[in-house]
């Protein structure tokens, strides 16, 4: 088997102890490659450094909405300045959550908006967050002409997934595909999303799969269940699971640019 898990917060403190054992226990899983999130410059140095040292890893480059009014003065030339690192594969996580509004929304949009454009002048994919407000987000990446990136862990309805697939979106799908309680529009959405637009990620720690057997005593998740998800994609889709491995992965690899393909 070979995947590539998508959305890794491999410097959240739930792995401080065991970052490299998580690692492992990922490749046994078949977890060949993974992605890891940056939420603010100071993560994605994190990530850079653990990239170096591990080449079945990249990682995104950029600033979190909820970490936009803490961003700082200098924080796009700080960003510009980074974006020459080969692991660097995408910009974000950005976007806009105006559930939380743990930053202002005028900061979220400005923010945001200087890494579209970021984003449109080095060529890279945008790694995109959203909660409760994607009609601006939305008329945000059709005004920055948008065309290549992630809506990371999409949770939205059919309308929201057709119109990310208009831009020319891939759609990340995470653990709360498998989450019975609160899944439904997700559930209704999957049914137009096409094969060769799905990337798949854990999220981890976050959205432990619900359908998990047997189940973890951690609630903590991890890139080796990832494989759960992809189940749960193949028996909503009708589709082998060994077609899902192959598309996700290559979908994973023109997203990123990945220099490596199939193992």
């Amino acid at each position: 088997m070979a995947w590539c898990d998508v959305g890794v917060n491999l410097f959240s403190e739930q792995f401080t102890t065991d970052r490299e054992q998580v690692l492992a226990r990922a490749h046994m899983a078949g977890v060949q490659r993974q992605i890891l999130i940056a939420s603010d410059l100071a993560e994605c140095q994190h990530n850079i450094n653990w990239c170096q040292l591990h080449a079945d890893c990249s990682t995104s480059a950029g600033i979190h909405p909820h970490q936009a009014s803490k961003a700082g003065p200098n924080w796009l030339q700080q960003l510009q300045s980074i974006l020459t690192n080969n692991d660097i594969v995408a910009i974000g996580e950005c976007g806009l959550d105006f559930n939380r509004n743990f930053s202002s929304q005028a900061d979220q949009i400005d923010v945001f908006s200087k890494q579209l454009q970021l984003a449109n002048e080095v060529a890279l994919p945008v790694y995109l967050h959203e909660r409760d407000a994607f009609d601006t987000q939305y008329q945000l990446l059709k005004d920055y002409g948008i065309k290549h990136g992630i809506a990371h862990c999409f949770t939205g309805d059919s309308t929201q997934l057709k119109a990310y697939l208009d831009l020319g979106l891939y759609i990340g799908i995470t653990g709360w595909l498998c989450d019975d309680r609160r899944n439904q529009a997700l559930l209704d959405a999957i049914t137009y999303l096409p094969l060769d637009r799905i990337c798949l990620g854990t999220d981890a720690p976050y959205l432990l799969p619900k359908n998990l057997s047997p189940k973890p005593k951690s609630r903590r998740n991890e890139p080796a269940y990832l494989p759960a998800i992809a189940e749960r994609v193949a028996q909503l889709k009708g589709l082998s699971l060994h077609d899902v491995e192959v598309q996700c992965w290559q979908n994973s690899v023109t997203l990123f640019n990945l220099e490596r393909g199939m193992p």
